[in-house]
């Protein structure tokens, strides 16, 4: 577990923020529609990771698309719409602590929405000494990585939602090689493993991290867990974190930094909508 959570590239968050309010974009004209409508708004960052290490991380993706369990298209299958269907690249590293890049705008029709497909084009990771590692994306990408929204979304008419993906950076981007031995880091192996999650019922865990004397500790660990790492980040040059996309329930919170003990908050509440406050104190 040590060894997990002190990883080159510890957790990574990726944001997809959807925003649900009208009617739009699909890939069939001859649908079976729901009443009313909403819009999509995609939103993408947070990249917890340490940044003294990792100059960037980048990904192209080439379209998105989710899948409405309440319409079906003429093909009698579900009815999908199309949020993005453009290669875009972006460089995860500029976006830490709940920060968020925009993705276009989408609208569709009301009803429930249970799935969130990605097509991932490229993959690509650059540290900080300049050495680059173009990834292989996994065959699978060329049909989408499906992700399962949970619990499923309904969307009413004239209200706007929300949705979150979330990538396990740990487990997506595969050291290749041990970075505390004079061979290094020799390479990476890219394996997306993404959740999403309704925000409609999540919330945040903020807070700052500082030592008994009363000195910011910048750059260090904060994780969250509810059996195993829900979600992870490094604090701000100010020793601040934030957390986000966590749902409703009852996490153990910890921070960690060099030498001193790390620290832990067990049977933290969050609730939807909700911003928790964690405020460690760590001792050598």
């Amino acid at each position: 577990m040590l060894a997990t959570k002190k990883s080159l590239l510890a957790f990574f968050t990726v944001l997809l923020v959807i925003l649900f309010i009208g009617n739009g974009c699909e890939d069939d004209d001859n649908i079976t529609k729901a009443e009313g409508s909403g819009t999509i708004s995609m939103k993408m960052g947070d990249a917890p990771f340490p940044i003294d290490l990792v100059a960037k991380a980048e990904i192209t993706i080439n379209k998105i698309d989710i899948r409405s369990v309440s319409e079906t298209g003429s093909d009698g299958d579900q009815r999908t719409y199309i949020v993005l269907d453009e290669p875009q690249t972006i460089n995860l590293i500029d976006f830490r602590n709940g920060l968020t890049t925009d993705l276009p705008n989408i609208i569709v029709s009301a009803g429930n929405y249970d799935q969130v497909r990605l097509y991932i084009a490229d993959a690509k990771i650059e540290l900080t000494d300049g050495a680059t590692y173009d990834l292989k994306v996994p065959s699978g990408a060329a049909s989408g990585l499906k992700v399962f929204i949970k619990p499923s979304l309904q969307v009413n008419p004239d209200v706007t939602y929300e949705v979150l993906l979330d990538v396990d950076l740990t487990k997506s981007f595969v050291v290749q090689g041990n970075p505390s031995t004079p061979a290094g880091i020799n390479g990476f192996i890219f394996k997306p493993v993404i959740r999403a999650v309704n925000l409609s019922e999540a919330g945040t865990i903020y807070g700052k991290v500082s030592d008994t004397d009363g000195n910011i500790l910048a750059n260090s660990h904060v994780w969250v867990e509810q059996d195993s790492v829900i979600s992870s980040t490094y604090t701000e040059i100010d020793g601040s974190y934030r957390l986000i996309g966590l749902p409703s329930g009852t996490y153990n919170v910890y921070a960690e930094f060099a030498e001193f003990i790390t620290g832990s908050v067990e049977g933290v509440v969050v609730s939807a909508s909700s911003e928790t406050e964690v405020n460690f104190v760590l001792s050598l």
